[in-house]
C-alpha cells in the first residue's frame, strides 16, 4: 500500500484556494502514471508546529505506482515545483506539499545531495493528526512498519493541542466522494 499525504495553506496564483490547488494536484498525479485508488475526506488543520500561518487543507491518498520510492519522490517534487512550491525555510507556508507517508512495508532512509532526504515510513507521521485522521478514513487497518501501531492507536498517543477538523461548507462535508 502506497500512501501519500497532500496539503496546502497558501493561495496558488494558478489554481486559487488551497482546497482547489490540492484537487488540481491529484489530477496532476495521473500524468505521471500514479493512479489514485482511494482518498480520505479533506481536513482543515492548524500548522504544526504552532505558528501564525494559515491553516492547512490536508488529505491522504492511496495510490498504485510502478515507480520506485526514489522516482516517486522525484515526481512528487516535480509536481510541487510546477505548482509553485519554493523550498526554503523548514515548516514554512506552502502552495503544495506532497509527502510519501508509506511505501508498502518498506523501511528506508536515503540521503541524496540532489533531493531532500527520503525516509520511509515518513518519520513524523505518528506525530501528526493531520496525517493520521485522514489515514483512518482510507486505511484504518494499516500498521506502522516499525511501531506496529494502527492510525487510531497512534492518534491515541498524540499530545494535546493539534487542531484538525473536517472541511465543511454550507452543503455539508467536502470530499465525501473520492474524486478530486
Amino acid at each position: 500500500m502506497i500512501l501519500i499525504g497532500i496539503g496546502s495553506n497558501m493561495v496558488s496564483p494558478q489554481y486559487g484556494a488551497p482546497r482547489t490547488t490540492c484537487g488540481a494536484a491529484l489530477e496532476a498525479l495521473n500524468e505521471f502514471g500514479i493512479i489514485i485508488t482511494d482518498r480520505s475526506r479533506w481536513y482543515k488543520s492548524a500548522p504544526v508546529p504552532v505558528s501564525d500561518q494559515p491553516w492547512f487543507i490536508n488529505a491522504v491518498i492511496k495510490v498504485k505506482s510502478k515507480h520506485s520510492p526514489e522516482k516517486l519522490m522525484e515526481l512528487l517534487l516535480r509536481i510541487e515545483k510546477r505548482f509553485g512550491r519554493i523550498r526554503g525555510e523548514k515548516n514554512a507556508p506552502r502552495i503544495l506539499d506532497l509527502d510519501i507517508i508509506a511505501y508498502n512495508k518498506l523501511v528506508l532512509s536515503i540521503n541524496n545531495r540532489n533531493l531532500p532526504a527520503l525516509e520511509l515510513p515518513h518519520p513524523k507521521l505518528q506525530d501528526r493528526a493531520f496525517v493520521l485522521k485522514p489515514l483512518c478514513d482510507i486505511a484504518p487497518e494499516w500498521r506502522h512498519p516499525i511501531k506496529s501501531l494502527s492510525p487510531n492507536e497512534m492518534i491515541a498517543r498524540l499530545p494535546q493541542g493539534q487542531q484538525t477538523e473536517l472541511l465543511v461548507d454550507a452543503t455539508g462535508i467536502y470530499g465525501t466522494e473520492w474524486k478530486s
